[in-house]
């Protein structure tokens, strides 16, 4: 008589969906607002995911539901990074740029080389220096060895809009602060990670 051997049954673990970094600093609550929904056009992306995170020094009383605060090696651990911070004198917040000096480690290692990134920025005013902000943003991801990714007007929003958004990345104009929102920022945001994500999953392929 033949016997056969026990049948080993094994189980394929499915490697983890990339991530792509969403990271921001947020006083009032507007950037955060953004980087929600640039996370929603990230995880719209097929098989991508996003991992959202905050510079400390923001919001006071951060709500147990706020995401962790950041930290260096989230920027090595993605497959990409959207960037958000409030316009601060036509510039981004001193924290945002606090967090970026930390990283020479990955500037040294060249580990964010070839990584698609993208930038958003929130104002009180309509001209209150969205495009400078976010150019500035772009400079030290540039020295990274970062592959800038903008908004390009095939995106209908961009010519709707009559408050926020840029062709260099997502924008709002929050007023006083308490201004939510409008449809064309919020399609904006969505199609800025959506872009990074999918951008990020080409380079992978």
């Amino acid at each position: 008589m033949i016997k056969h051997a026990p049948r080993i049954l094994i189980h394929v673990m499915n490697p983890p969906a990339p991530e792509i970094l969403v990271l921001y600093f947020s006083r009032d609550g507007s950037t955060a607002a953004m980087a929600r929904h640039v996370a929603r056009g990230i995880e719209a992306a097929p098989g991508m995911r996003a991992r959202l995170r905050r510079i400390e020094g923001g919001e006071t009383g951060a709500s147990s539901d706020a995401p962790p605060v950041a930290r260096v090696e989230d920027l090595a651990e993605c497959a990409g990074l959207v960037l958000g911070s409030p316009t601060y004198f036509g510039n981004m917040a001193g924290p945002v740029k606090s967090f970026i000096d930390q990283t020479s480690s990955l500037w040294l290692t060249g580990a964010l080389i070839g990584k698609p990134a993208a930038v958003f920025t929130s104002t009180a005013s309509q001209h209150g220096g969205q495009e400078s902000t976010l150019l500035s943003m772009m400079i030290p991801l540039l020295h990274h060895g970062m592959l800038l990714v903008g908004l390009p007007y095939s995106e209908p929003a961009l010519l709707k809009t009559r408050a926020g958004g840029t062709p260099y990345g997502a924008s709002h104009t929050s007023g006083d602060g308490n201004l939510p929102l409008t449809d064309e920022e919020k399609t904006l945001c969505q199609a800025l990670g959506r872009r990074v994500a999918d951008t990020a999953r080409r380079l992978m392929a």
